[in-house]
C-alpha cells in the first residue's frame, strides 16, 4: 500500500485514518448524523447551526494558512496528539449543553485544534507514506478508512441514542433526547481523547522527520507557489467538492422533513451516508492508481454529483416512494466521496515537491475550505426560509451548480499539468 508496502507504514496509515476522522466527530459528525436532535437539544435553528460552522470556518481559514508551514517544521506526531486531546476536551464541555454564544466560542476553538495543529500534518504524512506510485490508494484509503471509522462510530452512537429513547416511537421527550444525546457526546469525546493517546504512543517519527532539518518557508516561496495556476485549480476543485460534502449534512433532516422518518430513522440515513463514504473513496483510489490519473476520476465524480443534485433538486422524485430518495442520496455520496477521497492526490499529480507540500496544502486549503464559512448559513437560510421539500430542493440545485464549476476546474487543472 505505501511506498514499500512495509508493515510499519501500513500501521501508520491505519493510525492516520483513525486520527483523521476522529478529530472531526465532534464539530461535524454529530450534527451530520443527529441534525434534528442537535437543533432540538441546543434549541437553535438551521441558520444558527450554520453560524456555528461559520465561526469554525473563519478560524479555520486563518489556521490553514499558518498550519501548512507549521506542518513543514514540526513532527506530525506532536501536532496531531495535541490537536486530538484538545478537541476531545472541548467535547466534554459540549456535553453540558452550553449556550449559543458559548457554542460559537467552542466551534472557533475547534477551528484551531482541528486545522492549525492537525490538517496539513495529516495530509503531508499521508502523501509521504503514499510515495510516487500509490497516491490514489493512500488518499483513497485515508478517506475511505475515515468513512469506515465515521460509519462504525456513528452506528454505535445511533445505537446509544436509540437505547435511551422509547422503543415504540424512536423520538421521546426533549428531556429524554437531551440525556441520550449527552451520552453520545461523551462517547465521541472519550473516543477522540483515546486516539490522541494512541498517536502519541505508536506513531513514531519517520526517517524524514528525524534525519532532515525542517527548513523555514520564505514569503518568496509562498508567493511563488501562489502564482501556479494548478494551485488555484486545485483550490476551486476542493471548494466545489466541499460544498458537496457540506450538503451531506442535510441527509438526515431531508429524511425527517420529506420522508417523515422518526429521529432514529433519520439518524440511520445519516449513518448510511457514512458507510457509502468508505466504499466510494477506496474504489476511487484504486481506479485512480490504475489509470494513473486522479483528475479523470474526479471529473467523473463531479458528473455523478451533477446528476444526483438535479434528481433531488428538480422535485420530480415522488415523496411517497422513499427508495427513490435513498437511491439519490447514495449516488450523491458516491460522487462526493470519490472526489473528496482524491482531491489531495492532485498535489502529486501536479508534481509539487514534498518539502513544500505542507505550505502548498495550506494555501490550497485556505481557499478550498471556504465552504466552512458560507455553506452552513446558506443552507440554514434556504432550509429555514423554505420549509418542507422546497428548501431541500434548493440545497441540491446548489450542489449541482457547484459540481458543474468543479468539472470545469478539473479540465483546466488537467490542461495546466500537461507536459
Amino acid at each position: 500500500m505505501p511506498t514499500n508496502s512495509s508493515h510499519p507504514n501500513t500501521f501508520k496509515l491505519l493510525l492516520l485514518i483513525l486520527a483523521g476522522e476522529s478529530i472531526f466527530f465532534l464539530p461535524f459528525v454529530l450534527a451530520r448524523v443527529f441534525r434534528p436532535t442537535f437543533l432540538a437539544v441546543f434549541e437553535i435553528t438551521n441558520l444558527e447551526l450554520g453560524s456555528l460552522f461559520s465561526a469554525y470556518g473563519v478560524i479555520a481559514m486563518v489556521s490553514y494558512f499558518f498550519g501548512g508551514p507549521l506542518a513543514d517544521r514540526f513532527s506530525p506526531r506532536l501536532l496531531m496528539t495535541i490537536a486530538l486531546l484538545a478537541t476531545g476536551l472541548g467535547g466534554i464541555y459540549l456535553a453540558y449543553a452550553p449556550s449559543f454564544s458559548a457554542l460559537l466560542w467552542l466551534y472557533g476553538f475547534w477551528g484551531l485544534t482541528t486545522i492549525l495543529l492537525f490538517w496539513a500534518a495529516l495530509i503531508k504524512a499521508t502523501r509521504s507514506l503514499g510515495g510516487s506510485s500509490f497516491q490514489g490508494r493512500a488518499f483513497g484509503f485515508l478517506e475511505g478508512g475515515r468513512g469506515f471509522i465515521a460509519a462504525f462510530a456513528g452506528t454505535i452512537a445511533v445505537g446509544i441514542f436509540s437505547w435511551y429513547l422509547p422503543e415504540e416511537t424512536g423520538t421521546g421527550t426533549i428531556a429524554e433526547q437531551q440525556m441520550a444525546f449527552q451520552y453520545v457526546i461523551f462517547f465521541f469525546s472519550g473516543w477522540v481523547i483515546s486516539i490522541g493517546l494512541l498517536i502519541w504512543i505508536f506513531f513514531r517519527s519517520t526517517q524524514q522527520d528525524t534525519s532532515e532539518e525542517h527548513p523555514k518557508i520564505s514569503l518568496d516561496q509562498v508567493a511563488h507557489i501562489a502564482k501556479e495556476p494548478k494551485i488555484w485549480c486545485q483550490a476551486i476543485i476542493i471548494v466545489c467538492a466541499y460544498v458537496g460534502y457540506k450538503v451531506t449534512d442535510d441527509f438526515s433532516l431531508l429524511a425527517k422533513d420529506i420522508l417523515n422518518y422518526s429521529e432514529v430513522e433519520a439518524a440511520q440515513v445519516g449513518a448510511l451516508a457514512l458507510w457509502m463514504r468508505m466504499i466510494a473513496a477506496i474504489a476511487a483510489g484504486f481506479l485512480a492508481d490504475r489509470i494513473r490519473q486522479s483528475s479523470k476520476v474526479i471529473s467523473w465524480g463531479f458528473g455523478v454529483m451533477i446528476l444526483s443534485g438535479l434528481a433531488i433538486g428538480s422535485g420530480w422524485l415522488p415523496q411517497h416512494i422513499p427508495y427513490y430518495y435513498i437511491l439519490a442520496i447514495i449516488s450523491t455520496c458516491l460522487g462526493v466521496y470519490a472526489v473528496r477521497g482524491l482531491y489531495f492526490s492532485l498535489v502529486q499529480e501536479a508534481q509539487i515537491p514534498l518539502e513544500i507540500s505542507g505550505t502548498s496544502i495550506g494555501l490550497i486549503s485556505v481557499i478550498g475550505f471556504t465552504p466552512d464559512i458560507f455553506m452552513g448559513p446558506l443552507m440554514g437560510y434556504l432550509l429555514d426560509g423554505n420549509p418542507g421539500a422546497l428548501g431541500h430542493q434548493l440545497v441540491f440545485l446548489l450542489l449541482a451548480g457547484f459540481a458543474f464549476v468543479g468539472l470545469v476546474a478539473t479540465k483546466f487543472f488537467q490542461d495546466s499539468v500537461k507536459p
